[in-house]
């Protein structure tokens, strides 16, 4: 047990999810990811000491939704932690729900931290997000809220322990990553998630072979020497790859018909690193400065304004509790 607070503010970051490693799982481990935290967007949520649950938020598209899931959460929370499940919860800002950045552990991780504070209460991210079961098929998110930085999570095994992170490297501070935002739409989550891993066929070996490579011998190099255009040519590569896989129930590549359109300019214009993060439909597009990314955006909303866009940071550092 810990000093029990009066008042807690928790940031947690949004992550991009590459792609699996191995879908396959014919070695015994399954799904395996590759994934980044982000500066942007993020949760920021405060809580403070109070004699029973109240969630409020700010004025802004999607607050309302969040706040609800806060509310299930502190439920969930409160019975792991074994608190009172008690506490003025204010979300001043979320990241999209059900886009591609991982929204709902993040909130999930964050809500559970800032209990344990108020009620000096012991909290180990891992043993919470077991309970979540968030990190059936990831352990990026959980590695984003721990640690930050690019992230390779090693898979599930038959335990019903999270997929252990195999490899953490810290993000090239220059490279920034353009985010592509399709309001109008939602990735596959929930029930239709569950039945596209049922009904898709089994992945081939090899194609999971050829990934793993990538990841290897390609991707984790290029951050280490700062190339940001092997880098980018080995995450499109797994974005082919697991995007063509799961074309039959995202309707493509990738889930968005604005997003695709946005992506295919992004190819023309000879930037290497492109994709969907998850199942979208949140498009990414990952440049070597700040300039060469302002300069995208501005081609891009010139020719594709029903997208909403943004620049963003990778995150070195995992979310924040003051």
């Amino acid at each position: 047990m810990g000093t029990a607070r009066a008042r807690v503010r928790v940031r947690a970051p949004a992550r991009l999810h590459f792609g699996f490693l191995d879908l396959h799982g014919g070695l015994g481990r399954r799904f395996g990811s590759i994934g980044l935290g982000l500066d942007a967007p993020g949760i920021d949520l405060t809580a403070t000491r109070a004699g029973s649950l109240a969630v409020t938020g700010t004025d802004s598209p999607g607050i309302a939704a969040e706040c609800e899931r806060v509310r299930a959460y502190a439920a969930l929370a409160a019975r792991h932690l074994s608190v009172p499940e008690t506490g003025a919860f204010h979300l001043a800002d979320v990241i999209p729900a059900h886009a591609g950045f991982g929204s709902g552990t993040q909130l999930a991780l964050s809500v559970a931290a800032a209990l344990a504070a108020l009620h000096g209460a012991s909290f180990a991210p891992a043993d919470f997000a077991d309970v979540l079961d968030r990190g059936n098929r990831s352990g990026v998110g959980l590695a984003a809220f721990v640690t930050g930085g690019l992230i390779v999570d090693g898979g599930r095994d038959d335990s019903e322990a999270p997929p252990p992170v195999i490899a953490r490297l810290p993000f090239p501070d220059a490279w920034r990553v353009v985010l592509m935002l399709d309001s109008g739409r939602t990735g596959v989550h929930g029930a239709e998630e569950r039945r596209a891993f049922r009904e898709l066929p089994r992945f081939p070996a090899p194609e999971a072979a050829g990934i793993c490579r990538t990841v290897l011998m390609q991707v984790l190099p290029a951050v280490v020497t700062q190339d940001v255009a092997r880098f980018g040519a080995g995450i499109t590569e797994i974005q082919r790859r697991i995007g063509d896989y799961f074309a039959p129930h995202q309707g493509g590549r990738y889930a968005s018909a604005a997003v695709a359109a946005a992506l295919a300019d992004v190819e023309a214009a000879g930037i290497p690193g492109f994709g969907q993060s998850s199942w979208g439909p949140t498009g990414f597009a990952l440049t070597r400065d700040q300039d060469e990314a302002e300069a995208l955006v501005a081609s891009l909303r010139a020719r594709h304004p029903g997208l909403a866009y943004r620049i963003a940071r990778g995150r070195n550092r995992g979310a924040e509790v003051d």
